[in-house]
């Protein structure tokens, strides 16, 4: 990097080289092949960002695993939860039946519920989705580059789940897996905001 590199230009490469390094994990045997478990651990925890304190939101697009083109900006206007998985991430597979029960509640509400599929196989992503019959659309992201959209308040782990306040601003992030109980009442909350 130049030295003339802009403070946020080194931080969005930290960013990216953190998200990168938490899907890679420390075991060697674990991985997109399905063979193990690679993935940091969150604690699930819930930060919340004021919306004054909330930066523009992230420009995301890229082809879903049905091969359909998906811009987040066709978004706007709607609460959105972007949630990071692999089908290799058992805690992905833990949360999943949580995450489809909210879309299913609220979609009549006006929110939306967008995947980002990382480091995976297009195959297994796409049983993975037919195992817990996920009905919203999930972005293949096999080299990362979607995540990259969200340098500003990245996911930092797999599983990592984003909500997006209607202007497409990142209003909560939960690093780790996510319940039903835990993400309704963020989703909820950002809701209500007018």
């Amino acid at each position: 990097m130049s030295p003339r590199a802009t403070p946020v230009r080194v931080a969005a490469a930290v960013a990216a080289l953190g998200l990168l390094a938490g899907c890679a994990g420390t075991s060697a045997s674990g991985g997109p092949d399905g063979s193990g478990n690679r993935f940091v651990a969150g604690d699930g925890n819930v930060q919340k960002i004021r919306p004054e304190n909330r930066k523009a939101g992230p420009q995301a697009s890229g082809t879903t695993l049905k091969d359909e083109q998906l811009k987040l900006s066709d978004l706007r206007g709607k609460v959105t939860v972007v949630n990071f998985w692999a089908s290799w991430c058992a805690p992905c597979r833990g949360e999943a039946p949580s995450l489809q029960r909210v879309h299913t509640e609220q979609k009549p509400n006006g929110v939306e519920f967008v995947g980002v599929n990382f480091k995976d196989s297009k195959a297994n992503a796409q049983a993975f989705d037919r195992r817990f019959g996920i009905t919203y659309p999930s972005w293949f992201d096999a080299d990362g580059q979607i995540g990259l959209a969200f340098r500003d308040i990245p996911p930092d782990a797999i599983p990592s789940t984003l909500v997006l306040d209607r202007q497409g601003r990142v209003a909560a992030r939960i690093i780790g897996s996510t319940t039903y109980s835990r993400l309704t009442p963020v989703v909820t909350e950002v809701l209500a905001e007018r």
